[in-house]
C-alpha cells in the first residue's frame, strides 16, 4: 500500500475528507473527484472495507461452493440421476476464497487510486476537530467531511459470552479446519447464510435465534425457510431467551430456555451472528456534537447530514440501511449534498434485498404488516412454487412469491420471493413499484415463458383469479 498512500502535511487542506475507506468511502471519494474536487480520503485497516475482504464476497463465493455440494447431492431429484459430492480439503477452499478477495482488493480499490490524481490516499486513525481532521500530529483541513467507517459483529449480551472462543461471521471464514459441529446465534440474514452453508459443507448445525427465522421477512417466507432448514437436517430452536454459555474441552455449551424450559446445546464451535456495531470509537463524536441513536450509530437525515454541520455520514456506521449497495448510493449524495449544497434526497421506497440462501429470499417495498400498519386497506396474493413452470422443470418446488396491494387503488405496496433465483427476480418487482404499477398492470405484462420471474406475473393475476386453473403461458 506504500505506493499508493500519502503522508500528510501539517494544514494541508482538501475540499472534501472521507473517513473510512470501503465501499462508502470510495463512492463518496470518487463522486467528489468527477466533480473536480481535491480529496483526503482517509483509511485505517484494510483498504476495501466490510465487503469485499470479509463480507459479501467471501461469503457469497462460500455459500456457491456449498451449493455446488448440495446440487450434486439433490440430483436424485431427476429420475434416473445420482450424484456425490464432499468437501475433500476445507484449506484449499479457504485460500481460494482468499485469492479472490485479494484480487478484487488491489482490482476494484488499490489499483483504482493511481486514476484519480485529486484523491489522496491517508492512512491513520481520524479524529473530528474544527475545521476538518486530525490524523496522529497532522492536521487536514476540510471544510465538509463524509463518515464512512463501517461496522463490525456486534456481540449480544449472554452471561458467559466474554470468556467463550466464539466465532464471528469474519473468523467462521478463516478456520483452519472444518469443526464437525457449530450452534449459530442469530436468524437474520448472516446468521441464516452462513448456517446453511456450513451445513452443507458437512457441519451438523443448531441455531438459535429470539424471534423467529428472517424476521424481515414475511411469516409465510420465514415458516417456508425453517422448513427447507430442517429438511437438510438442521435444527432450529427459535423464539427462546439465552440463558448462559460455558466452553470446556469438548467444546462450547449454549443453555437457552425454549417455552419455559432449560435446554442444553453443545457443538465444538459457537458462532455470533446477532447483528453489528456500528465503528464510530475514536472519532470524537460527542466533542463534535454528532449526534448517535441507541445503538451508537450516527443519526443522519435524508440529505445524508449529520447533526454537526458540514459533516455528513454514510453505511453502516449510521441508522440506514445496511447493505453495500445502499452505503455506496447514500454516500454518493453525501459527497454530492457536500460540495453542491444539500438538494439530494435518500430514498429507500423501492430498495431491494436479497438473502442468500438456497432458496433465496428477496424483497422490496412493504410487507402485509408494514402496509397495515401505514394505514393501506391490503390485499395479498402469494402463489407457491408449484404453480411456477420453472420449478416444476427443475423439479424444485421450494418456496413461494407473496405480493402485497392497496386494496382501493391496486397499486403494488411490496413483495417476496423465496425461490432458487428469487435474487434475479426481485428488480422486476422493484422496477413496478418505483414506476407506481397497479397488479393488474403487472399481471398483464409480457413474461418469458419458464423463469422465476414469471412467477411475478402469476402472483399479480392471483389476486384476481385461481391461477391453478390457468395453462402454460395463459394470460
Amino acid at each position: 500500500m506504500s505506493d499508493c498512500c500519502a503522508t500528510p502535511r501539517k494544514d494541508e487542506a482538501y475540499d472534501l475528507a472521507v473517513i473510512g475507506a470501503g465501499s462508502a468511502g470510495f463512492s463518496a471519494a470518487i463522486t467528489a473527484a468527477e466533480q473536480g474536487a481535491r480529496v483526503a480520503l482517509i483509511g485505517h485497516g484494510v483498504i476495501g472495507g466490510t465487503c469485499v475482504n470479509v463480507g459479501c464476497v467471501p461469503s457469497k463465493t462460500m455459500i456457491r461452493a456449498a451449493e455446488a455440494l448440495h446440487g450434486a447431492r439433490a440430483a436424485s431429484r431427476f429420475d434416473g440421476i445420482l450424484g456425490e459430492a464432499r468437501v475433500v480439503d476445507w484449506r484449499r477452499v479457504i485460500a481460494a476464497k482468499d485469492d479472490l478477495v485479494a484480487g478484487l482488493r488491489q482490482k476494484k480499490y488499490v489499483d483504482l487510486l493511481p486514476q484519480y490524481e485529486s484523491i489522496a490516499y491517508i492512512e491513520g486513525e481520524a479524529r473530528l476537530v474544527d475545521g476538518g481532521v486530525v490524523i496522529g500530529d497532522s492536521f487536514i483541513h476540510a471544510p465538509k467531511i463524509v463518515i464512512t467507517t463501517g461496522a463490525r459483529p456486534a456481540v449480544p449480551p449472554i452471561p458467559g459470552i466474554d470468556k467463550v472462543s466464539s466465532l464471528t461471521s469474519t473468523s467462521l471464514l478463516e478456520l483452519d479446519t472444518l469443526p464437525k459441529s457449530l450452534i449459530v446465534v442469530g436468524g437474520g440474514f448472516i446468521g441464516a447464510e452462513l448456517a446453511q452453508m456450513m451445513a452443507r459443507m458437512g457441519v451438523a448445525v443448531t441455531m438459535v435465534c429470539r424471534s423467529r427465522l428472517l424476521p424481515q421477512a414475511e411469516p409465510e417466507v420465514s415458516d417456508a425457510l425453517m422448513e427447507v432448514f430442517r429438511d437438510e437436517g438442521m435444527r432450529l430452536h427459535c423464539g427462546v431467551a439465552y440463558d448462559a454459555c460455558r466452553e470446556d474441552a469438548a467444546g462450547v455449551t449454549l443453555c437457552v430456555k425454549d417455552d419455559g424450559e432449560l435446554i442444553e446445546l453443545r457443538a465444538e464451535k459457537l458462532l455470533i451472528a446477532t447483528g453489528r456495531a456500528p465503528n464510530v470509537e475514536g472519532l470524537g463524536l460527542a466533542e463534535a456534537s454528532v449526534a448517535q441513536d441507541e445503538r451508537g450509530a450516527i443519526i443522519v437525515d435524508a440529505y445524508m447530514r449529520t447533526s454537526k454541520a458540514g459533516v455528513y455520514a454514510a453505511g453502516d456506521v449510521t441508522n440506514r440501511d445496511q447493505f453495500v449497495y445502499m452505503a455506496a448510493y447514500g454516500a454518493k449524495l453525501a459527497a454530492r449534498n457536500a460540495l453542491n449544497g444539500d438538494a439530494l434526497t435518500y430514498d429507500n421506497a423501492a430498495m431491494p434485498w436479497v438473502v442468500f440462501t438456497d432458496p433465496q429470499v428477496a424483497g422490496v417495498g412493504l410487507t402485509e404488516a408494514q402496509a397495515l400498519a401505514a394505514g393501506h386497506e391490503v390485499k395479498v396474493s402469494v402463489v407457491p412454487l408449484d404453480q411456477v413452470p420453472r420449478a416444476l422443470a427443475a423439479r424444485d418446488t421450494r418456496g413461494l412469491i407473496k405480493l402485497v396491494a392497496d386494496a382501493r387503488s391496486d397499486r403494488l405496496l411490496g413483495g417476496q420471493i423465496l425461490a432458487p433465483e428469487g435474487a434475479d427476480s426481485i428488480q422486476t418487482l422493484a422496477l413496478a413499484l418505483k414506476h407506481a404499477m397497479t397488479a393488474r398492470a403487472l399481471g398483464e405484462t409480457i413474461f418469458p415463458y419458464l423463469t422465476t420471474v414469471e412467477g411475478l406475473k402469476l402472483a399479480a393475476q392471483g389476486f384476481e383469479r385461481d391461477v391453478a386453473k390457468l395453462s402454460c403461458c395463459a394470460g
